[in-house]
């Protein structure tokens, strides 16, 4: 700069010491620059007091050469001290030269600026709050900077600026909170640790309400709590502590439809501590939100759900994620099922989409465009809150929920626990909100019959208990004709079915059709269709069948009315064309019949035949226990059918004797040495009375090769009294002995003529599998 040059009210002498490279002659001409702008103030001479801050600014401050430049700082120090509390009608003058020299190559130069603005802000106090966001966007690029120098000083004036905005009630928390929001998504570790504790200083403020701005850093702050620094990591911890805290103080003052999204993002981070302190503040949202937090179940649910299943490595996750599925789920009310879906009665900004809610990033990126991809569009909308006297009333997204669902159940990958939870989820939908879940009953259908092959007991008891929910709700009632569609034409003829107590859970008005079922009186629509796919799950499954069939079908008879299960079961199984399949079932069944303790009652009620009911019930079992010869026999057997039961066995010499059927012979033997026919070995006692007894025994015996059945049979038999040892002395009275009379109603005849019609059936289904199989030999000699 030419020092001659006229710059007065600047002495030649200020100006070449201004510029001079020694710090100590540029120290000098400051303090001359400042004696002369005293003598301005005292003047009241505005107009001289502007030329030198402009003459400082622009010919020095922003000049090109440095020490011009140093002066030109040092010198509008100089102007602010001398100002003193009227610096603040020059502050844009003063502040703006010293700002743009924080962008200065030289770090010399940057932390001389940096010092010129301490001294201006110093003298200024309160008045530079005006131009609080131009002073927080230079301090927060040095924060950043490289040389230690610099970050020192701006260190020093970032706790004055902090002190100063403590001290004053007039912070401009609105205009500031857009440059906040911005800054919030740098990655440099200094800047997130200077925004950090500016956050933890306005929070600590009691004039200013932060809180009330949360939605637009909570996603900011969840990104910084990821920081590779575990200082800058355990500032964030507490800043978060800290709203939480006050959230937990003024839930009514909380915006927390606008955060909701955010926590779903975070609550499915890769970080262990972002996902936990995430699923922490979704825990105390449910629990304070209430049913605020309802339509964005679908998108909690997805990122909730997976960490059920979480091991003992993240078992912290794995408890809170649990609370808040059990919290989210009691939020569902059986209100929530009358409520028109038409006319939400509450405004809450949008839930994800379907496919966003099923999303599953594995680390949060970047904040804004993430919020914008999940739809958090409403930032001013009217809340609800549990606090308000009025009812919450908010519309179940129950289709997103339902979607939420039915992926997690159908993915394979998926742990345990998790598809324990979302089961239950269907249950309790099924049992809050029936009508609107058989909406998607047909839906899910089929992955719950799947599910039923899983490898946890516990999950196919789940499983079944909600298939049995859906099979004997009121709810399931078709109403005006349109019944479930499970692609067959099968109906069961005059088939009595009763609905356990249990079901009987919804009021009167959501009963109606109940008594104009098109597949069973008494019983809702989808009770027949689930037991026709579950026959069709075990014939196409056979595993299925021999390793949980039996299991699968007591746990049924304990959730819905046995006799129901097998009174259907053998009628569809009495129109099977698989044949082979049929005695399969029909020798399951029979077993489950004869063995099982959940079958105590229905035995009881077949050992009788005395009621309408338990006859029809027979009868019935009958026609589809024909499927297999020696299950037949067992039937009669239990039901003290004696005389048929002889019969039929006289029968068995026309059929063909494999193997299989010796061995089922074999079978009867040992369940005739049973508690369960206990009965039955009693009566053998009765010789007179029970005769046919006794030859269906040994018809069995005269079938049987020399075997340990034989044996075992034989011994039987041999204990059997003589009649005329069995005789009493008194020969007037009325014998006590039970006898056995045919039940009534019972065309014997006929049900003999049915069993030889389906024997001859499947002696011609094996004939023509043996004929297949001959010529498929042929083909493979050839």
């Amino acid at each position: 700069m030419n020092a001659e040059r006229d710059l007065s009210p600047l002495t030649p002498g200020v100006v070449r010491a201004l510029t001079d490279k020694l710090y100590e002659k540029r120290k000098v001409a400051a303090l001359e620059i400042e004696k002369l702008v005293r003598e301005f103030v005292a003047q009241n001479n505005t107009s001289q007091i502007k030329h030198v801050i402009q003459i400082l600014s622009q010919e020095f401050a922003l000049s090109q050469h440095p020490h011009s430049r140093k002066g030109g700082l040092i010198g509008l120090a100089a102007c602010s001290i001398a100002l003193g509390k009227d610096s603040g009608l020059y502050l844009k003058e003063l502040i703006e030269p010293v700002l743009t020299c924080f962008n200065d190559a030289d770090s010399r130069l940057r932390y001389y600026a940096c010092e010129a603005l301490y001294n201006i802000v110093k003298v200024a106090r309160g008045s530079v709050l005006p131009h609080f966001n131009v002073l927080f966007d230079g301090l927060s690029k040095l924060a950043a900077d490289p040389d230690p120098n610099v970050k020192s000083g701006s260190e020093l004036l970032d706790r004055l600026l902090k002190d100063i905005v403590t001290e004053s009630n007039q912070f401009d928390l609105v205009g500031f909170i857009p440059l906040l929001r911005e800054r919030i998504y740098s990655n440099n570790q200094y800047a997130r640790q200077f925004i950090i504790s500016w956050i933890l200083v306005l929070e600590s403020v009691p004039d200013i309400n932060l809180l009330d701005y949360l939605p637009e850093i909570l996603d900011g702050l969840f990104q910084i709590l990821g920081d590779n620094s575990k200082e800058i990591r355990k500032m964030c911890e507490v800043a978060l502590g800290e709203f939480l805290k006050e959230i937990k103080k003024n839930p009514s003052s909380v915006k927390f439809a606008e955060m909701a999204n955010i926590l779903v993002i975070h609550c499915q981070a890769s970080d262990d501590l972002i996902q936990l302190t995430a699923m922490c503040w979704m825990r105390e949202f449910i629990q304070l939100a209430g049913r605020v937090m309802l339509p964005y179940s679908s998108g909690i649910l997805t990122a909730v759900l997976p960490c059920l299943s979480y091991d003992d490595r993240k078992k912290n996750i794995k408890e809170v994620a649990n609370v808040c599925n059990q919290s989210l789920m009691k939020l569902v009310i059986p209100e929530d099922d009358e409520m028109d879906e038409a006319k939400p009665s509450m405004t809450i900004p949008a839930e994800p989409t379907s496919e966003e809610s099923l999303s599953k990033p594995e680390a949060v990126t970047t904040g804004e465009s993430q919020l914008n991809e999940l739809h958090v569009t409403a930032l001013n909308q009217p809340l609800f809150f549990p606090c308000s006297c009025e009812r919450i009333q908010v519309t179940l997204n129950l289709d997103g929920i339902v979607q939420v669902l039915d992926y997690h159940l159908s993915d394979t990958s998926i742990g345990m626990m998790t598809r324990i939870a979302v089961l239950k989820w269907l249950y309790h939908l099924y049992i809050k909100t029936p009508r609107k879940m058989f909406r998607h009953t047909d839906s899910l259908f089929p992955i719950l019959l799947r599910t039923l092959s899983d490898e946890s007991d516990e999950v196919i008891l789940k499983d079944l208990e909600l298939l049995a929910e859906i099979a004997s709700s009121p709810a399931g009632q078709t109403e005006e004709g349109h019944g479930p569609s499970d692609g067959s034409d099968v109906r069961p003829g005059p088939v009595e079915l009763h609905v356990p107590a249990r079901a009987g859970q919804l009021s009167s008005s959501s009963t109606k059709g109940l008594e104009c079922s098109p597949s069973t009186p008494t019983m809702n629509s989808y009770f027949y269709k689930f037991m026709i796919n579950l026959l069709k799950r075990f014939s196409s499954e056979r595993k299925l069948l021999e390793t949980r069939g039996a299991f699968i079908i007591r746990q049924l008879c304990l959730l819905l009315n046995a006799e129901n299960i097998f009174h259907s079961m053998a009628d569809i199984l009495l129109r099977e064309e698989d044949l082979k399949f049929a005695s399969t079932m029909v020798h399951t069944l029979n077993t489950i019949l004869l063995t099982s303790s959940e079958l105590f009652q229905l035995r009881n009620q077949l050992k009788d035949l005395k009621t309408p009911e338990s006859r029809n019930l027979f009868c019935c079992l009958y026609r589809s226990w024909c499927h297999n010869p020696v299950t037949t026999v067992s039937l009669c057997f239990l039901t003290q059918n004696y005389k048929h039961a002889y019969d039929l066995i006289q029968k068995f010499g026309d059929l063909e004797v494999t193997v299989d059927f010796l061995t089922e012979v074999d079978k009867l033997v040992q369940l005739i040495e049973c508690p369960i026919f206990t009965y039955l070995r009693l009566q053998l006692l009765d010789v007179k009375n029970n005769p046919y007894l006794i030859k269906a025994l040994y018809g069995l015996l005269m079938l049987l090769p020399q075997s340990s059945a034989f044996q075992l049979l034989s011994h039987r038999l041999q204990c059997v009294p003589n009649p005329e040892l069995m005789q009493t002395t008194d020969n007037t009275k009325p014998s006590t002995s039970f006898k056995r009379t045919a039940a009534s109603n019972i065309d014997y005849t006929e049900l003999l003529q049915h069993f030889e019609k389906v024997q001859n059936k499947h002696l011609e289904a094996r004939h023509q599998r043996a004929g297949r199989a001959e010529q498929l030999d042929r083909r493979v000699v050839l």
